[in-house]
Parts: C-alpha cells; structure tokens; sequence
C-alpha cells in the first residue's frame, strides 16, 4: 500500500501533467450553432505567425468545430480526410501569386485553362465543391506597369471569353469556379491588398457573371476587400445573393482579427447571409497579429450566429 509520500509524489505528478496539456483541449468547440458553415483559409496560418503546417491546422479546425480547411491543393487532401474536414475550396494551379496572371489579359487563357481545368478534374474526383479563379493585373505585363493597361472593356470582354470556356467544362464536373474581388487600396502588405488588380470594382465582376450566366461561375465576396473598395455589405450580399458562391472574412482595416479594433459588424453579415439563402462556407482569412488559436476562436464565436 503506498505510504503518505508516494501519494502525495503522485499527486503533484498528475497535477504537473494536467498542466502540461494543452490548455485548448477542454475548451467547447466555438462553432455551436452551424448554420454558418465556417472553413480556416489555410495561407494565413501558414505564411504568417505561428506558421501552422496542415496537420495543426486540421487540428485546430476540429478543435473550433469547424468542418473545412481551404485553398489548399490535392497533395493535402488527405490529411483532411483523415481529420474528417472538407475542402471548401482549392486554388487554381497557376503558380506565383495567382491573382496577378487572370483570365484578363488573353496571353495567360491557355495556362489558366490548363490549369484550373485540371484543378476542376481533381475537385470532381474528390467532391471538393469549388476552385477560385482571378480577374487578374491589369498590365499587359503583369510585372511591369510600364507596359501598359489593359482598357477596361477589352479586359472584361476577355473574361468573359476565357470563362465561358473553363464554365463549360466546370458545368460538366460539377464544380463551382469562384471569381474574386479584390482591393487596390492597401498597399502596406503585398497580402492586405493588391494595386493594380483589374478586379477591383465588384460591379464589374458581377457584370462578367451575368454576361456568362453559368450557374457554375460564382462571385467569391470577401468581405474585407468589398469593404475596403465599396462598403455597404448588406445591401450588396441582397444584390448579389444568386451570384455568391463563397464567402471570406477579415478584420477592416489591416485585415486582422475579428475583434473590436474592426469596423465591420461581422454578426450582422452572418444573419444577412442566411437571409438571403446563403448556404456555401464562409472562410476565415485574416492574418494573425496575435495569439493565432484565440484569434480563430473569436472569429468563429463572432460568425456562428
């Protein structure tokens, strides 16, 4: 039988290990209600901050019970599955910063429909609902503003003509290609905006849409961005309440946390959402400041209206 001082020396060592794991283990998942579908943006986690690799990231995305983790490629696909997560949606394919290299400019259709298209086969094969797709920079070379715009009807008239061909093909697997809006105003951070984006104007990206008609071509609505460039969430989410087929979060300004240092009311959006009928996921996307696990975890409880 153990003396006096054995258990004590237990005790302390059971206490020791209690403290020892991890201290967001016990914690109630964040996301309790589930009518928002909510999915970690994987980039953000791992480029910035702690630098999460997709096995923490699936683990903090059980954690928070959240039921995706997104634009990430095939070769992480598994690791998902294994967590029992989806993939809301990939990334295209095109390498470098995608954004830059759209359908725009008609020299980078043959690569982004090669691409994208093969991006679309693996989602089909996988059941990952969506691909993102970009307007691209508006320089004839994207790298080099000195060669000159594209004019804003021939850009939108090569949109519409690359996209009616990968449309085709996406309609034929089933899988949605999200196009997205995104801000030229920031210029801080290569990640917080992008001057020079063709695709900053969400009514022009509404506009190619409705030109295409393909139910199979959507508006990724970040939130951050659309703030930033136009403001006036709600009634926008109304006006294009068909043509949503993603949406992505982010503090405003700094595209930051969710928290009281941001001027978008992030419940309200949420509500709006599900007024309107809105049943795909909603990504988180911010780039951590702090402590990356707490920051998720208040976006998560802010969003699960």
């Amino acid at each position: 039988m153990p003396d006096r001082r054995q258990v004590l020396q237990g005790a302390v060592a059971a206490a020791a290990g209690v403290a020892a794991a991890p201290a967001d283990a016990a914690d109630p998942p964040a996301a309790r209600n589930g009518r928002i579908r909510q999915s970690i943006v994987f980039w953000c986690f791992n480029a910035r901050a702690e630098r999460w690799d997709i096995e923490r990231t699936c683990e903090v995305a059980k954690l928070l019970g959240v039921p995706s983790v997104e634009i990430v490629g095939p070769e992480h696909w598994p690791v998902l599955r294994k967590h029992g997560l989806a993939c809301a949606i990939a990334p295209n394919g095109m390498p470098g910063a995608p954004f830059m290299r759209g359908f725009n400019n008609t020299g980078f259709h043959a690569e982004n429909l090669d691409r994208t298209g093969r991006m679309i086969d693996a989602c089909a094969d996988a059941r990952v609902p969506s691909v993102i797709t970009f307007v691209g920079y508006k320089w004839r070379n994207p790298d080099d503003p000195a060669s000159g715009a594209i004019p804003r009807d021939e850009a939108e008239r090569n949109c519409v003509a690359g996209l009616k061909e990968l449309a085709r093909h996406a309609e034929r697997k089933g899988v949605t290609v999200c196009l997205e809006h995104l801000n030229t105003r920031d210029g801080s951070d290569p990640m917080k905006g992008h001057p020079g984006y063709q695709g900053d104007d969400l009514d022009f990206c509404t506009d190619i849409l409705k030109k295409l008609g393909s139910p199979r071509v959507k508006l990724l609505f970040d939130v951050y961005h659309v703030q930033l460039m136009h403001g006036d969430i709600l009634r926008r989410i109304e006006a294009n309440k068909d043509l949503i087929g993603h949406v992505h979060t982010a503090g405003v300004p700094g595209r930051g946390e969710l928290d009281e240092n941001q001027e978008v009311n992030y419940p309200a959006v949420m509500r709006k959402l599900l007024a309107v009928g809105y049943t795909g996921y909603v990504g988180q996307e911010f780039i951590p400041t702090r402590n990356p696990l707490e920051g998720l975890r208040q976006a998560v409880r802010l969003c699960d209206v």
